[in-house]
């Protein structure tokens, strides 16, 4: 039954006032046309009819659990045990709110909790936040905390390397901010930021130095000094990063990072065309009072039983929203419940096993690709399960072929810079098949011949 809570009289109440006869006066002014446009629908189906049409339209897709895929560039195809999606299924996690009240959400305020304590350690930093949309979004965050914390200087400069995507993010979060970034080109000589660019980028006035490691071509970057140049400067670091890497690297944490953020899809949750994912951002226990969000802290109550609270709750809810930090209301609960049960069924171990077999697997299909005449791997320095592919013909020409042979290839880079456009990057995981790069290389073998 539809709901309508005003009555006859009620209507012709309101019309009076705004002095009209008919609701349908207040459309006039728009052509008859777009109010009643003539709809050119097909006959009607049954639902079962209605279903395997969208079947039939589904299967024109081609979609990464259906195909091999080499796609990455901050979306990553990951296994997902089977226990995340069975316990997200469940009622009191499925359909959980912000928990306001602790004396009825605990079971959601500890796995928030837990959530903290994994990202915190996975960054090896001092305190991770409730959760962010995504990683752009962590990130542009972690820039605004970074300047007001550096509270006269207004500077922020931005590495070459940083994903394109999450420039974009910074740039439309910072429209009428009063803080000036420098965006570095982009490195196409290594594919990584040089340190002797950053010190020479950096100021007095600089505030922060934002790189991405490892960084959008797959490049693992000197962190340390650039971390060193950024600090005798004055300013902070901030450290966009991949989580699986972080299983055999050194964290961001231990390299000097101030802040740390990350994309956490490859935790356990589904690429789905792009959404929803899960921000990570974690900091130094001296900025925590900045942090956008919530935290969930661990208490005892009077019986001295462990509890959860909301430690520090979103001003912008709240009272004092003038004082807000940021405008993040609310977090990605259910994802970031889906990162806390992968983190916690893999362990570290299983954790270092995902790491293994996306290094070892982009490391042999890079060899192969090399051994290819007119095929090389620009990354100047090392990279983890991500390279960049340089080949005597355009990118495009590539993924085509690929296409054709019914593979997902990687991202064409000259979507980033026209002078990249015969370069391709291209990721791989545990779940990438030793069949699946060998036809890769084929296939780059026979259309560069």
């Amino acid at each position: 039954m539809a709901f309508n809570p005003h009555t006859a009289e009620d209507r012709s109440e309101m019309l009076a006032v705004i002095g009209i006869d008919d609701l349908s006066e207040l459309f006039e002014p728009n052509p008859v046309e777009v109010r009643r446009p003539a709809l050119d629908l097909p006959p009607r189906l049954t639902e079962m009819e209605a279903a395997a049409y969208l079947d039939k339209l589904a299967a024109k897709n081609l979609v990464p659990n259906g195909a091999d895929s080499f796609l990455g560039a901050g979306s990553y195809r990951h296994y997902s045990p089977a226990t995340v999606s069975q316990l997200l299924l469940r009622g009191e996690l499925f359909t959980a709110y912000t928990p306001y009240q602790p004396e009825v959400a605990q079971g959601t305020l500890q796995i928030i909790y837990e959530f903290q304590s994994l990202v915190a350690a996975l960054f090896q930093m001092d305190v991770a936040n409730a959760s962010m949309y995504d990683g752009a979004t962590a990130l542009a965050e972690a820039v605004h905390m970074a300047v007001t914390a550096a509270k006269k200087k207004s500077r922020v400069v931005l590495s070459g390397t940083l994903h394109p995507n999450y420039l974009d993010v910074i740039e439309s979060y910072s429209a009428g901010s009063t803080f000036e970034m420098e965006n570095l080109p982009v490195p196409t000589d290594g594919l990584a930021t040089s340190v002797a660019d950053i010190t020479a980028a950096i100021d007095d006035n600089t505030a922060a130095v934002v790189i991405q490691y490892p960084n959008f071509f797959g490049t693992i970057e000197d962190v340390a000094a650039i971390s060193d140049a950024a600090h005798e400067a004055g300013a902070y670091l901030i450290v966009a990063t991949y989580p699986v890497p972080l299983s055999l690297l050194k964290s961001p944490g231990e390299l000097g990072a101030d802040f740390v953020t990350a994309e956490g899809q490859s935790l356990g949750v589904a690429q789905s065309f792009g959404g929803p994912y899960v921000g990570l951002l974690a900091t130094k226990q001296e900025f925590v009072r900045q942090l956008p969000g919530r935290l969930i802290g661990m208490t005892t109550d009077q019986e001295g039983k462990r509890g959860y609270v909301l430690a520090l709750q979103t001003r912008e809810q709240h009272i004092r929203r003038e004082k807000a930090t940021s405008n993040i209301c609310t977090n990605q609960g259910l994802m970031a419940t889906a990162a806390t049960i992968y983190m916690s069924l893999l362990g570290p171990e299983g954790f270092r096993e995902v790491g293994r077999a996306s290094y070892n697997n982009a490391h042999y299909l890079a060899d192969q690709l090399a051994q290819i005449d007119g095929v090389s791997v620009a990354n100047g320095g090392e990279f983890f399960n991500e390279f960049t592919l340089t080949t005597p013909v355009p990118a495009a020409a590539i993924n085509a072929a690929l296409l054709e042979a019914g593979i997902i290839g990687g991202y064409d880079l000259g979507a980033v810079d026209d002078a990249l456009a015969n370069s391709l990057l291209v990721a791989t995981t545990e779940l990438t098949s030793r069949e699946g790069m060998d036809r890769f290389v084929d296939i780059v073998r026979a259309t560069v011949a």
